[in-house]
């Protein structure tokens, strides 16, 4: 069995939306290669095409174009994270997937990943096998996640930028939010978000280059009198703003950094 299947089979079932598999990135019809995207042009501006199609069906209205391309940015990165970020958080293995060897389609949530090389600690089965990259310590296998990262996010940030408007450093505080609210949402999933917080915080701590930013999760003060609100003991604010508020202002994020910290816990408290 593939390094990567178990921690990916324990991802679809808490999140069913998204389902990977390891194997051949695929160019049948529906999906793209993730270095398709990263090469820009028609892929690029299809995709970005298709945001903004269903911000016209849902809300009525044409989203800017900055707009569409950050949220499909957002619609991309988040989901490529979890590719890296959900191996290391089960199984301590970070896998080395450059953009060629990811393929995904969009309609049906589904991802392929080829796993040529992985890290891992000197403790795990896998290090005997094939492509291991035994690394001696937790924070050397923090070290080959974020570079891992990176290595996949790059042209694909790359890629984006043109459209988004945005300069790099705005771009990898993006990428340090996605890394962070993606595994900090799976963690909650399967009831473990201590341990997701805990890790984040050391993985992101913060001058980590070229990641902007760290995880800065905090406590969530009490919300008094409201019925539903949300039962974790933390929160955090976005470093950088998805603009989802420019196509519905009452369903900004319960991390949006615009606006204040009432207007948050409220929203937090209404998606819980």
């Amino acid at each position: 069995m593939p390094v990567t299947s178990p921690a990916y089979a324990r991802l679809a079932a808490v999140l069913p939306e998204l389902r990977v598999t390891e194997g051949e990135p695929r160019s049948d019809p529906g999906w793209i290669g993730s270095q398709q995207l990263a090469a820009g042009g028609a892929v690029l501006d299809a995709f970005i095409g298709w945001d903004a199609e269903q911000i016209v069906r849902e809300y009525g209205s044409p989203p800017r174009p900055d707009v569409a391309a950050t949220l499909g940015l957002h619609r991309y990165a988040w989901p490529a994270c979890l590719l890296f970020t959900v191996p290391w958080f089960l199984h301590r293995r970070v896998p080395r997937l450059p953009v060629g060897d990811v393929s995904f389609h969009r309609e049906s949530g589904r991802m392929t990943v080829r796993t040529r090389s992985f890290g891992c600690l000197p403790d795990d089965p896998a290090a005997a096998l094939p492509g291991a990259r035994v690394l001696p310590t937790e924070a050397a296998l923090r070290d080959e996640l974020r570079a891992a990262l990176a290595e996949h996010l790059t042209p694909v940030l790359d890629a984006f930028r043109p459209r988004l408007r945005r300069g790099p450093r705005a771009l990898w505080g993006m990428a340090t939010d996605e890394i962070t609210e993606g595994l900090w949402h799976i963690g909650c999933l399967m009831d473990r978000e201590e341990r997701a917080v805990a890790d984040l915080t050391a993985l992101l701590p913060g001058g980590t280059a070229p990641y902007v930013g760290g995880a800065h999760f905090r406590g969530t003060p009490q919300i008094p009198d409201m019925p539903g609100a949300p039962e974790s003991d933390c929160t955090r604010d976005r470093l950088t703003c998805c603009l989802f508020y420019t196509v519905s202002p009452d369903d900004a994020c319960g991390s949006c950094p615009r606006g204040a910290e009432s207007d948050r816990n409220r929203r937090r408290a209404t998606a819980a």
